[in-house]
């Protein structure tokens, strides 16, 4: 397969800066070679016709383009605090952008097609993926796409929903359902959900189903009482983690670009917590951050915390020793 096949896979985002802190765009996935790829895939699966184009897909580029091109320098170049140091530690780390993945008109199952095509090249590259939503539903063949490690993968979810629904209108990959579609894949053993709170999809069924199936549940208020700390000390160390954040399972006070808001849930403290505490139990081959409604911001609060997560993220994965050769 030569560059025709990774032209037909993605596509270069819109707006300037094209990518996510200007880092190198990359879009050709033989011999693909990278330590961290970031890859936009902005359509879930839609359960009505108007939900086909939602706003969330326009967040991948969204995300991109926000901050200035001396402002991406700073990010780069500057002292983070919350790191101890610059985003990358000053080491020969090979960060790519993939862009979005392409969608069709003619046959809608392409985009997760394409989609998990991409994250198998990734992963079997032994990069760490991080995916930018998009709806709740993209991750789904991305998760799939974690079969190619051959490990037991650990499922962290944070989200105020459960997402076990089965179907919606006969949609059975749609963005209430990319849990109970998680817990049918072999390789994903335990699942860990945080943040549950206020009113969703779920019936009581779901629910029941969810707990059934073992998952360790922990509402926001829990959280909230017994800490991040105990909460990732209910995760077994030495794991091979799969991340998935739905937008409004964090607070609408530091989130509010979703179309749930709900009050109640992580603030930014608690996201610190979690992302380097993970990072350092174990290995997060990937992440995905979804359901940012751009639309719905106030004063760009959203895209500084998305923008803050992802880079706690990377530069957590850096001292970690993750990329040492």
């Amino acid at each position: 397969m030569g560059d025709d096949m990774a032209e037909e896979l993605t596509e270069t985002p819109l707006k300037t800066p094209r990518t996510f802190l200007n880092f190198p765009l990359i879009n050709d996935f033989d011999d693909f070679c990278a330590d961290i790829a970031i890859l936009g895939v902005p359509f879930g699966r839609a359960y009505s016709v108007d939900g086909m184009a939602n706003d969330q897909s326009l967040a991948p580029d969204h995300i991109r383009s926000w901050s200035t091109l001396t402002e991406i320098e700073m990010t780069l170049n500057n002292y983070d605090f919350d790191l101890g140091g610059t985003l990358l530690d000053g080491k020969d780390i090979n960060v790519v952008d993939c862009g979005n993945v392409k969608s069709s008109l003619v046959n809608p199952n392409e985009h997760y097609d394409s989609a998990e095509q991409v994250a198998r090249k990734i992963f079997a590259a032994n990069s760490v993926l991080i995916i930018l939503g998009g709806d709740h539903g993209v991750p789904i063949p991305i998760m799939k796409a974690l079969g190619v490690l051959d490990k037991e993968i650990t499922l962290i979810h944070i989200d105020a929903h459960l997402d076990w629904r089965d179907e919606i209108n006969g949609e059975k990959n749609g963005y209430s359902s990319v849990i109970r579609r998680a817990s049918e894949l072999s390789f994903i053993k335990n699942i860990h959900q945080i943040g549950m709170r206020g009113i969703g999809s779920a019936k009581t069924k779901e629910v029941n189903d969810a707990i059934a199936h073992g998952c360790t549940i922990t509402t926001a208020y829990q959280l909230h009482d017994i800490g991040m700390d105990e909460v990732l000390n209910s995760i077994p160390d030495g794991g091979t983690y799969y991340l998935t954040i739905d937008a409004d399972g964090i607070d609408p006070t530091i989130m509010p670009a979703v179309l749930a808001q709900t009050p109640g849930g992580l603030n930014w403290v608690q996201l610190h917590k979690l992302i380097h505490g993970l990072v350092n139990k174990g290995r997060v081959v990937g992440m995905d951050l979804v359901e940012i409604t751009p639309s719905c911001d106030v004063g760009n609060i959203s895209m500084i915390h998305a923008e803050r997560l992802l880079c706690n993220f990377i530069g957590a994965t850096v001292r970690a020793g993750y990329y040492n050769k």
